[in-house]
């Protein structure tokens, strides 16, 4: 295997494999940094502009696009607060503030590196790993991926950080929002209310900008001088080398994300998403000065891109070796292989050595490739944007979220339901009610409900198939001390105080 590794490298450093790596990795980056846009639709309309090129000239574009649209969305989350992407979010929790204190550039440019990172660990595991990895996947069935669920909605109590009550209520609205349109299992309708199209459900980019992209517009509306965001903030922009060696003191994060980010990409439909969040999670559980988190921990925007880019190369495993995709991306890029006559399965391997590890040799130019594209392209060009006036500013970005949304399934009912996110996102800011745990319920509820539903259907109602599992009941036994450990670590704290204080 790793013979046929080498050979394949010659064919991909070929002049036209490699500029088709570059333009993917450069229109990824455009795309992921427009709110709505994606991965998925960028290469779902890629996909029939390649039926005359050279298979590993496509696929070397697909794997630039999907490295590239990764990062993109960390460049909205940083300097205005709306992820460019669904697993940008996480990204958007320190980035912002650093952005607010004059690091806006820095934290690009810890972005990239971190990006990078995930994505160069990622390809590498695909390559080195991808048919024993591949195993792992036959461990995780419907009960297993139900506890990884339940996992990461119990991290919403690390992602919360203020007043618990407001965090449970706003995971609790995401949930719900997570159940509407039709049961996928008995057709049902749910929370519908007689509207055909909620049958599908609510589009998580919907809910996603109009949480995230609305109430930050509606802010430099409200406050409308002429004085540009510049003007508020310098982004602090310097050389990414320079840069490079401060960001060394990351490395036990970027190891630690990188892990988790390669875990959850072979789970089948977890996605970069679930990977930031907990990532972000775990980082801040080891970190030093956890309370810093979310007030500019230049750490939190590393973990965050780390993770999400190191699930995209191992969400290939399962469908690369097993026809099973991991995401929508994976999905979309096996259609892709499908129509250059590739057929995804064990027999890729050994049918058509050279394409299959060629791809995987793009992966990992397509994550280096981030350093010397996205450094500059990020710091230097998108950033320009916050030279614009506020109110200018402002309405370019509630036009762009709704011709965004409009897109998406070319109806008006997206627009109002973004439109009324917006309001409720405005009012929970307002509030102090954390948008994060909205997010995370939406992407994990449904999630959490269909695997249970399919396990308890496998083992006819009985309720013991959940953790009869030896892989059930040490996932169960991780979530348990995720969420016990920090109540006894309180109690133990309070203890120690009340006894500082007698003495």
């Amino acid at each position: 295997m790793y013979a046929n590794l080498i050979d394949a490298l010659p064919n991909v450093l070929g002049w036209a494999n490699v500029l088709s790596v570059v333009v993917g990795v450069i229109a990824g980056i455009c795309v992921g940094a427009l709110p709505g846009l994606s991965a998925t639709m960028a290469i779902s309309v890629l996909i029939p502009f390649t039926f005359g090129l050279d298979p590993l000239v496509a696929l070397g574009m697909m794997a630039g696009i999907y490295n590239g649209a990764m990062y993109g969305g960390a460049i909205p989350a940083v300097l205005l607060r709306i992820p460019g992407t669904p697993a940008a979010v996480a990204t958007s929790f320190d980035g912002y503030p650093m952005a607010q204190s004059g690091r806006g550039g820095f934290a690009l440019q810890v972005a990239v590196v971190s990006s990078a990172i995930g994505g160069i660990a990622s390809a590498i595991v695909l390559m080195l790993l991808a048919p024993p990895l591949s195993k792992v996947t036959l461990l995780f069935g419907p009960a297993e991926i139900f506890w990884v669920a339940v996992f990461g909605l119990s991290s919403i109590v690390f992602l919360l950080g203020g007043d618990p009550i407001k965090g449970l209520i706003s995971a609790a609205f995401g949930v719900t929002v997570s159940v509407v349109g039709s049961d996928t299992i008995t057709g049902y309708e749910r929370l519908t209310f007689d509207h055909l199209e909620l049958l599908d459900g609510i589009n998580i980019v919907v809910l996603l900008v109009g949480l995230y992209a609305l109430p930050p517009a509606i802010d430099l509306l409200e406050n409308a001088d002429f004085e540009t965001v510049k003007g508020k903030f310098n982004l602090g922009t310097g050389s990414i080398w320079k840069a490079i060696p401060s960001m060394f003191g990351f490395w036990k994060t970027w190891l630690r994300s990188s892990v988790i980010g390669v875990l959850i990409g072979i789970l089948p439909g977890a996605g970069g998403s679930m990977a930031a969040f907990l990532s972000y999670n775990e980082a801040r559980r080891a970190s030093k000065n956890p309370k810093a988190w979310g007030n500019g921990e230049p750490e939190g925007v590393a973990a965050a891109e780390t993770a999400n880019n190191a699930d995209t190369a191992s969400a290939m495993i399962p469908a690369l070796t097993l026809g099973v995709p991991g995401t929508s991306v994976a999905a979309v890029m096996l259609g892709g292989l499908l129509i250059h006559g590739l057929q995804p399965g064990p027999m890729l391997f050994r049918d058509n050595p050279d394409l299959v590890f060629g791809f995987m040799w793009q992966f990992l130019f397509g994550a280096i490739l981030l350093i010397f594209l996205g450094g500059s392209l990020a710091t230097n060009s998108f950033a320009q944007v916050l030279r614009l006036p506020r109110p200018m500013l402002g309405a370019i970005i509630i036009a762009l979220v709704f011709i965004g949304v409009y897109s998406i399934n070319g109806r008006m009912f997206d627009v109002y339901l973004t439109l009324g996110f917006g309001v409720v996102g405005y009012f929970m800011d307002k509030l102090k009610f954390p948008l994060p745990p909205v997010v995370l319920g939406l992407i994990l509820g449904s999630f959490a409900e269909e695997n249970l539903r399919l396990a308890l259907r496998i083992g006819r109602n009985d309720w013991s198939t959940l953790w009869q599992n030896g892989t059930s009941q040490i996932i169960i036994a991780v979530t348990v001390s995720v969420i016990v450990g920090p109540l006894v670590m309180r109690v133990i704290r309070k203890r120690k105080s009340e006894d500082d204080s007698a003495k």
